[in-house]
């Protein structure tokens, strides 16, 4: 199934480029004393080395420290010593891992990977996005937040407050990325797919008080694209593992309805394009339909692609030889109207 609304086209964006020169922007120095990415231990598949440009969310520390503050951890899942598949948990200081292309186009993307809130994934939804978008001439951003289930007290919401704080920093430093503050995307996976539409309907939700220059900016992406996203927290469509961690496993209806994102759709969201397939045993493909029928309800321009087969969590490696390969593609395709 594909399902296409088009948004109207932003007059004078592909002139950005012209007002900072170019690629001249790549010159601009990388901030120092910044977190370095999760300690993997292992280094990434062969001639792909690990980013290790990063920019800290919080420069006087994440607001809402537990007592007993986590410990940052970061698991290899891969019994495969040529594919790596590393997830990060713990992670008490969020951040954002860089991926500068040569060419930029002048458009930004900001990744939230998944994990189902009890882990951030690090290759699958992140690198290798972040690598192939990267190829593309996207700036890429990938979000290392916190998580809900580490005893914050932001509670249910500390990983949007990340989320916020990391397109607003975007978009403070737009210039010295070589962005286009008016063309910075979201995208997430999973659970991190539920942190984009969370993103994408509630960016202009206060959930946490302003630090510096950087919180005058808009929350707001451009465009967003939630792939087999988690969005509602009611069984039966709910994903039980991220319900848990997010909102607690006896969370009542109040609680369940302030997020879950297809319940809390603005009339000024940005455009959406969402993924999921049909066979998704683990987060139903109700979620997806339940966002897009919210979304046009509010007459928000949304692309929709649902694939027969695909399973869940396929990011790019478990594509191959499936119709759903085609998915990147087609989102750059989608993208091309809107961001570049």
């Amino acid at each position: 199934m594909t399902d296409r609304t088009e948004p109207p086209l932003r007059p004078g964006r592909r002139a950005f480029l012209a007002t900072v020169g170019g690629g001249a922007a790549l010159i601009a120095s990388t901030a120092s004393a910044q977190t370095a990415p999760p300690a993997t231990g292992k280094p990434g598949p062969a001639g792909l080395p690990d980013p290790v440009e990063t920019i800290d969310l919080w420069p006087k520390g994440a607001p809402g420290m537990p007592a007993t503050p986590p410990v940052e951890t970061v698991t290899e899942r891969s019994t495969d010593r040529d594919v790596t598949d590393r997830a990060v948990l713990g992670i008490t200081r969020p951040r954002l891992v860089v991926f500068r292309p040569h060419r930029p186009n002048g458009a930004a993307v900001l990744i939230t990977p998944g994990g189902g809130y009890r882990h951030v994934v690090i290759d699958k939804e992140g690198y290798e996005m972040g690598r192939w978008l990267c190829a593309r001439g996207f700036t890429v951003f990938v979000l290392f937040y916190r998580l809900p289930g580490d005893g914050w007290a932001a509670g249910p919401d500390v990983a949007l407050t990340d989320t916020q704080r990391a397109m607003r920093l975007i978009r403070h430093r737009a210039r010295d990325y070589g962005v286009d503050p008016q063309r910075v995307a979201a995208m997430g996976f999973s659970a991190g797919g539920h942190l984009c539409a969370d993103l994408l309907t509630r960016f202009d939700v206060r959930v946490y008080d302003p630090v510096d220059a950087a919180d005058r900016q808009p929350a707001r992406p451009d465009a967003a694209a939630p792939i087999y996203p988690v969005v509602s927290m009611t069984a039966p469509d709910a994903h039980p593992g991220s319900r848990a961690l997010l909102i607690g496993a006896d969370a009542d209806a109040a609680r369940e309805r302030a997020h879950s994102p297809h319940l809390n759709v603005p009339a000024n969201a940005p455009p959406v394009f969402l993924l999921h397939a049909e066979d998704d045993d683990v987060v139903p493909v109700e979620n997806a339909l339940l966002l897009r029928a919210a979304l046009r309800a509010k007459g928000v321009p949304v692309e929709t692609h649902l694939f027969a087969h695909g399973g869940h969590g396929f990011g790019l490696r478990k594509t191959l030889g499936k119709p759903v390969a085609a998915w990147p593609e087609l989102f750059l395709a989608w993208a091309g109207g809107i961001l570049v």
